[in-house]
């Protein structure tokens, strides 16, 4: 281009490449639906005219943004973190923006349906664990445009997740075999209409107890408190009850240490006295020797990524595809075999042993690290 030119335009690369002016923004943007021939010549065109393609001209020929919206609870948890991070690197690499609603509170999440603001600003957008009503789901409906549901299930509407039922099936499942039946599972209560995956976990570990003829004891069921507090607050609960339990599984792994944590203080010995069971495998599981169902959430967005780019490059606003991940049980120093009972003369079975020990180191025996899938394939 001459100084005394102005700049390029779409249509002037699509003239000298003789195709049509949406032919060159799909060329420009990466879209895998023009033939290598065809996009040698409009790379060499906008080549020798010096152009590049911008956000606001791709809008004004396409009716698209560039850009992907996801919805999340929260920002400050480990999970999320590693979920938007794979997320963000797969959506990089097709040459789409991530922009990011948090929605912390119902206040907040209230005016977001209000406004749906995603719709003015994005092309497709991403809801991560988040119960939905009813009217939140027909609000979405209304956006026009595709909606992937991430670690969280929809029937009939496109999605990725882990089987949050099957994986605490799992969990729960090992703590019966190895010979535990006062199994206490421990909930955040992180509001109404948050904490999808719980849910689905909680129920997971009603039906082993069913299944196994274990009664629900709901004593050993418990729900309060946020993150590492509600681990805390459910060991004060717990402890307090006339027949404690012999293992707790947390719905978290962040709430899991907690639990060990409060154990610590009241030194109670972990495995010996208490098992504890966690889910995720959070970054610091393996520091805590916390024992746990696994799942990736940096997975989890890489396949959410993958999904929206795919529905967005074919056009399949529709799209009802469900993608679900396998998880794992990994073995640590955190859980064992149920103890032969200590009982008193009377046959009652005593409450865990205090000692002076507190969540002892471990060696790495043949146990560590083992990990087992959850019976489902990879399909999941």
């Amino acid at each position: 281009m001459r100084p005394s030119q102005s700049p390029a335009t779409m249509p002037d690369v699509a003239r000298r490449a003789g195709v049509s002016v949406s032919t060159v923004s799909r060329t420009l943007r990466g879209l895998p639906t023009v033939s290598p021939a065809t996009r040698r010549r409009v790379e060499q065109a906008a080549k020798e005219l010096s152009f590049s393609i911008s956000r606001s001209a791709s809008s004004l020929v396409t009716g698209r943004t560039g850009r992907v919206a996801v919805m999340v609870p929260t920002l400050q948890s480990w999970f999320m973190g590693s979920m938007l991070a794979g997320l963000s690197s797969v959506l990089r690499a097709a040459d789409l923006d991530l922009l990011i609603y948090d929605v912390p509170s119902m206040a907040e999440r209230a005016a977001f349906f209000e406004r749906l603001p995603a719709r003015r600003n994005a092309d497709a957008l991403l809801v991560a664990s988040f119960d939905l009503s009813g009217t939140e789901r027909e609000r979405l409906d209304e956006l026009g445009m595709p909606v992937v549901f991430v670690s969280q299930q929809m029937p009939g509407r496109a999605g990725v997740r882990v089987d949050d039922v099957e994986g605490a099936r799992h969990g729960t499942q090992y703590l019966v075999n190895v010979g535990h039946r006062r199994i206490a599972f421990v909930q955040t209560d992180s509001g109404k209409g948050f904490s999808f995956s719980a849910q689905d976990r909680v129920e997971g570990y009603r039906k082993v107890l069913a299944e196994s003829g274990i009664p629900v004891d709901e004593s050993l069921v418990f729900r309060g408190g946020t993150g590492r507090r509600a681990g805390a607050d459910a060991v004060a609960h717990l402890l307090s009850a006339p027949q404690p339990p012999t293992a707790v599984f947390a719905e978290s792994d962040e709430v899991a240490i907690g639990v060990l944590q409060a154990l610590r203080t009241s030194r109670i010995q972990v495995p010996e006295a208490v098992s504890v069971l966690g889910f995720d495998n959070h970054e610091m599981a393996e520091l805590f020797d916390l024992s746990t169902v696994a799942q990736s959430p940096d997975e989890l967005g890489r396949a959410a990524g993958k999904l929206v780019r795919s529905i967005l490059e074919n056009d399949e606003a529709d799209d009802a595809r469900q993608v679900v991940l396998p998880t794992r049980l990994i073995l640590r120093g955190s859980t064992a075999p149920l103890a032969a009972p200590d009982t008193t003369p009377a046959g009652r079975p005593r409450k865990p042993k205090a000692t002076g020990r507190s969540l002892p180191a471990r060696k790495q025996g043949p146990t560590a690290g083992r990990s087992s899938g959850t019976g489902r394939g990879a399909a999941r």
